[in-house]
């Protein structure tokens, strides 16, 4: 302990000598779309920060378009318990070579190897949970593999200097079960630079005749894909775009397919942010679904609730605590009603298209969720940790 207050205590004074502080964040996605952890540099780096991102190498040769120091990682495994291994051992490694002032990790698949190279170094812990990764569909019913997430969890998240996460009732949930507080920092656009794009979205994307549904994200289990390509034949006046790449992408391609209405149907890919936010401004009906498949679904205020209200587009979403507050909170779109999905995805998809959307339904929802407000979370975590 007294050798940890003699480091904070060399930080600080260091800090008092205008010695730019080094932050470290690690994720372990290839940060081309993580818009979240993206605000987050982009907000330590206008702050005065050094920033350094250590990610997962991607695929095919690309830039995360970031102005910070990137350090990719090239794993041999790409999913699975050796995907995870080694992620989190060269992590650790290449943390501890780069010397940071603080390690900022990304969810529970980073948090060992960030704890180590923090113990090592002797620095400060920050974790961002973006969901409650031990309760996601791919591991929710993998009693080992959950109890071993769980465990990293329990030991680790009480060490952390500081703790934040995407909404409140994430924050009590860990509350409850760790005994620890989590400031919470949402997953909300910046609205000044949105709007700045808008106006360039006039620059059609899709030349469809018909109003456009959009559903923008991972192509995962649970996100309500499927749901959205047999809702269109509920919806014969609408076009139905599927911007994301994931697990079930190539499965959903051919289950579309097979629909008599598939040339309604357009999957762009994965997009990079400058690609998709002209392509959110276009859209006529955002769509976003989740199953209620697990407690990390169930609690979830995904990025795209905040792109649709910077956009001005009103939304569909599932009866699901977090972003059915929102939408009913500002009145800014429907919740599917309980039942069978497709039917009443295309009942609220109806219901969107009767009304009339002014600039003014979205007023109040972008006054209260905008990164402006919550930043200032962020670079107060930042001040009380580091300094």
């Amino acid at each position: 302990m007294q050798k940890y207050e003699k480091k904070s205590n060399r930080v600080i004074q260091e800090l008092k000598k205008d010695r730019t502080y080094h932050v470290a964040v690690a994720v372990s996605n290839d940060m081309l779309t993580d818009r979240r952890v993206a605000r987050h540099v982009l907000t330590m780096l206008e702050a005065g920060y050094q920033v350094s991102i250590v990610c997962r190498a991607p695929q095919a040769p690309a830039s995360h378009q970031l102005p910070a120091a990137c350090y990719p990682l090239h794993t041999k495994s790409a999913r699975g318990w050796r995907f995870y291994a080694e992620l989190n051992m060269k992590l650790r490694r290449e943390l501890v070579r780069l010397k940071p002032d603080a390690v900022w990790v990304n969810d529970t698949d980073t948090l060992l190897g960030g704890w180590l190279a923090a113990r090592q170094l002797r620095c400060r812990l920050v974790m961002d949970a973006h969901e409650l990764f031990p309760e996601v569909p791919e591991i929710v019913h993998k009693p080992l593999v959950k109890w071993v997430w769980r465990t990293i969890e329990s030991m680790l998240m009480p060490r952390c200097d500081a703790l934040l996460t995407v909404c409140d009732s994430i924050a009590e949930y860990y509350r409850l079960k760790y005994g620890i507080s989590m400031t919470v920092v949402r997953n909300v656009a910046n609205i000044e630079k949105s709007e700045s794009k808008i106006e360039k979205s006039k620059l059609s994307i899709l030349n469809s005749q018909f109003p456009i549904l959009l559903y923008q994200g991972s192509v995962n289990v649970g996100r309500g894909v499927d749901w959205a390509i047999d809702a269109m034949e509920l919806l014969p006046e609408c076009h139905l775009v599927i911007a994301g790449g994931g697990d079930l992408l190539e499965q959903m391609k051919h289950y579309a397919s097979l629909k008599p209405w598939h040339n309604r149907i357009t999957f762009t890919g994965r997009l990079m942010p400058a690609e998709l936010e002209p392509l959110t401004a276009q859209a006529d009906v955002g769509l976003v679904m989740l199953e209620d498949l697990c407690l990390s679904y169930h609690y979830a205020l995904p990025n795209r609730i905040g792109d649709f209200i910077a956009a001005g587009v009103p939304m569909v979403v599932s009866n699901l605590p977090e972003m059915a507050a929102v939408v009913r909170r500002y009145r800014v779109g429907e919740v599917i009603a309980d039942g069978a999905p497709a039917e009443k995805l295309a009942e609220a998809v109806k219901r969107v298209l009767a009304k009339q959307w002014t600039e003014e339904a979205f007023a109040a929802a972008r006054k209260d969720m905008d990164w402006n407000k919550e930043k200032e979370k962020l670079l107060n975590i930042c001040y009380t940790t580091f300094c």
